[in-house]
This record gives structure tokens, sequence and C-alpha cells, in this order.
């Protein structure tokens, strides 16, 4: 006679292969539309619209809604996918001892280097700006506004300009440097190597007249050294 705890764990052990199994093919399929919708961006520019992408992916139209329940979903999912990206580009530079102009031309550098590579993608994430999607994408704790937070407290946190950044500051100059790559896009006033210097003085004078309105003074000629882990006092 058969055991019916027996039939039980058979049973549950299978539907849990089954739903382990599901949940990778749900998610390599994403992976898949996200995929087909950043090639389609990168081709064509970000009013790219779901049956292209769905024709990309290889698969019918009403399939994308199994896995995104909109197309502001998706748009989520690729702005998320174009901020690590960038990231990925800028995180090397985080942690390199320099003057805040070397250290400010060795994040901006590779910024616009990427968007020199990925012009449309970098116009879609830009253009998220106002959205949650973007908030979600640059404000969470792997994005980087949140990392060039923690790099700058690192870099602070043993001088005498010890302090937490505004983060509306760095909002603030993440809108300037976006803007005027865009402007750079659409114009070609000036060379790739004259916008990173042109982005560096201005990056650098709003960066020290925020802490000289916290009454803190940047010496001239400062090497500044992360100090990683120390927080802000």
């Amino acid at each position: 006679m058969v055991d019916v705890a027996d039939v039980a764990k058979w049973v549950d052990s299978t539907v849990r292969r089954r739903s382990a199994k599901e949940a990778l093919e749900s998610d390599a399929r994403r992976a898949q539309v996200v995929q087909a919708a950043v090639d389609a961006i990168e081709e064509g520019g970000g009013q790219v619209g779901m049956g292209q992408i769905a024709e990309r992916a290889g698969i019918p139209r009403p399939n994308v809604y199994r896995h995104f329940a909109s197309k502001e979903q998706l748009d989520a999912e690729v702005a998320r996918f174009a901020a690590t990206e960038l990231l990925r580009r800028v995180r090397p530079h985080l942690s390199t001892p320099g003057t805040p102009v070397e250290i400010v031309r060795g994040l901006i550098a590779p910024c616009v280097a990427w968007a020199a590579e990925h012009p449309h993608l970098f116009r879609f994430l830009a253009a998220q700006q106002q959205t949650k999607a973007l908030h979600r994408a640059r404000l969470g704790r792997t994005r980087l506004l949140s990392e060039i937070a923690d790099a700058a407290r690192a870099y602070l946190s043993d001088t005498s300009l010890s302090a937490d950044p505004p983060e509306g500051v760095l909002v603030g100059v993440m809108g300037m440097v976006d803007a005027s790559i865009i402007w750079w896009f659409d114009h070609h006033d000036e060379s790739q190597e004259q916008l990173v210097d042109r982005l560096t003085r201005q990056v650098v004078a709003v960066l020290v007249d925020a802490l000289a309105q916290s009454g803190l003074v940047v010496p001239e000629g400062l090497v500044l050294r992360p100090v990683p882990g120390k927080p802000a006092t």
C-alpha cells in the first residue's frame, strides 16, 4: 500500500521543481524582452512600441504582457538596465585618489564616453528623469547616485570638509550633466574632450559652492583619498 505521506512529498517536490523551472523560464523570457527593448532603442530611439519589441524578441505581442503588465513597467526595467550599465562604466573611478578636479573628471569622462557609445539609450534614460522609473533606477542602493554619494562621504570623511553630500545637489548635478550631453548630441558644438572639461569645471564649481554654503572651504591643491566604509561625521 502506498503511503499517503510519501505521495504528498512526491507531489510537493514535483510542484517545487516545476515552479522553479517555470520561474527560471519566466526570468529568462523577461530578460529576453528587456534585451529586445534595449536593442530596439539603441537602433531607433526611445519611441519604440510593444509590437516592435515583441517582434525583436521573437514572441507574439500579447506574450510580452505575461511578463510586464504595461509599457511603463518595461520602461522601468530598461531604465534599470541602462543605469546599471552606466554604473558599471563609472564604478571603477569611484575610489581613485586625486584633486577634486581630477576625481570629478574621472567620473564625467566615462559617463560621457558611455553616452557617446549609446546615445539613444542615454536619451531614453535621461527622459525618464521625472518618473518613478528613474528614481528607482538611480536612487536604489546599488544605483549610480547612491554610490556617488557614498564615494563622496568616503573622500570627505578624513578631511576638514567632512559632510554628508546633499542629495538635492547631486540630483541637480546629474540633471546638468544629462542636459549638457543631450545638447552635445544635438549640436556637436565642441569635441568630446571639451565637453568633459567643461562639465568638470561646472560640476566642481557647484560642489565647491555647496560646501561653501556649509562654511567649508576647499584648500587649493587638496588631494582626496577615499576611506572606504568610514561614515561622514
